[in-house]
């Protein structure tokens, strides 16, 4: 009997023998690597396990996809020779031996990665895009092409080998798409004279947007007395820390990289501040002043609408009256 196994190292092969066996060796192919328990072979990797009554074995040290293919133990009984095969399949795990380097490249237009990998059995290879939005497999295939790549195809792509030998062998790709600025958000603000304001303008782009600020086509440098611009990746504000009568007006945010620019409207305008004064003043005019509703009667000089009033409010103070006792 003979037996040997699916390996990756070391390759154990052995025979069952009995005490009719005079002589006993191990051949791949037409090379003798052992008889009896000499060594005919110069493979340091290759050595003798056991040369018994029962058993003949040898094993193969580091085993390489070379050491692939048939072996033969041959034996000798008093009767004649035999012979008996086994063929030693190597497996080999998973291993990416090419990939694609990081890349940049424009909205709109086409890419191609690549993921080059072996094994035996030959693995499988696939793609993935790493994206809470992405769903499933994007490749089942070596190379991923994507026509037209937009700004939410950007992020990491991974790449896994595998073919049951061993763990899944993964690697990674990151492709940043770029794309000229758009403003998301410039809403205007009404501020108190005397108070701080701020107008804010967010805009996505990437490369980050650079921010400038414009008054009536005037550009507002950083440091104008009273007022200062804070720049983020994605934000700008435009801070006033005592907005003054000459402050109001209209400002434009202008947002750009090097694939374009945009730009936005902000009003900065007054808010009056109500006081406690205004409050009541504002309650006694609308105490005294009548109702002029459709139909009513006009002020003229004479004093005559004075007199019309009069006469149209004595039957409401009769019916309060009533009412009252």
């Amino acid at each position: 009997t003979i037996a040997g196994r699916y390996c990756f190292s070391p390759a154990q092969l052995w025979c069952t023998i009995d005490n009719r066996v005079t002589r006993v060796a191990w051949l791949n192919r037409s090379t003798i690597l052992y008889a009896g328990n000499d060594k005919w072979c110069l493979d340091p990797r290759v050595v003798l396990l056991s040369n018994t009554q029962t058993q003949y074995s040898i094993e193969i040290q580091n085993v390489d996809v070379y050491d692939e293919g048939p072996y033969t133990c041959s034996v000798q009984t008093d009767n004649h020779p035999k012979t008996s095969r086994v063929h030693l399949i190597v497996q080999v795990s998973p291993k990416i031996v090419e990939i694609s380097s990081d890349i940049s490249i424009n909205e709109g237009n086409n890419i191609s990665l690549t993921c080059i990998a072996t094994g035996r059995p030959e693995p499988t290879v696939t793609w993935r895009h790493i994206s809470p939005k992405a769903v499933g497999f994007v490749s089942e295939d070596e190379y991923l092409e994507i026509q037209g790549i937009t700004r939410e195809q950007s992020g990491d792509y991974e790449c896994s080998a595998s073919n049951d030998v061993a763990a899944p062998v993964v690697r990674r790709v990151k492709v940043t798409v770029n794309y000229p600025p758009y403003i998301s958000e410039a809403k205007g603000t009404g501020v108190p004279v005397g108070q701080k304001g701020t107008l804010q303008c967010e805009a996505s782009a990437v490369p980050s947007a650079e921010f400038q600020w414009y008054k009536d086509d005037k550009r507002l440098i950083e440091g104008k007395k009273g007022v200062k611009v804070e720049n983020r990746p994605f934000l700008s504000k435009l801070i006033f820390f005592n907005v003054s009568e000459h402050d109001y007006g209209n400002y434009t945010c202008v947002a750009s990289n090097k694939l374009g620019h945009t730009n936005a409207s902000i009003m900065l305008f007054e808010l009056n501040e109500p006081t406690s004064s205004t409050l009541l003043q504002e309650v006694k005019t609308t105490a005294l002043t009548p109702w002029k509703g459709p139909g009513a009667v006009s002020e003229v000089s004479n004093g005559t609408s004075r007199r019309a009033g009069c006469i149209w409010l004595l039957p409401l103070l009769v019916l309060h009256l009533l009412l009252k006792f």
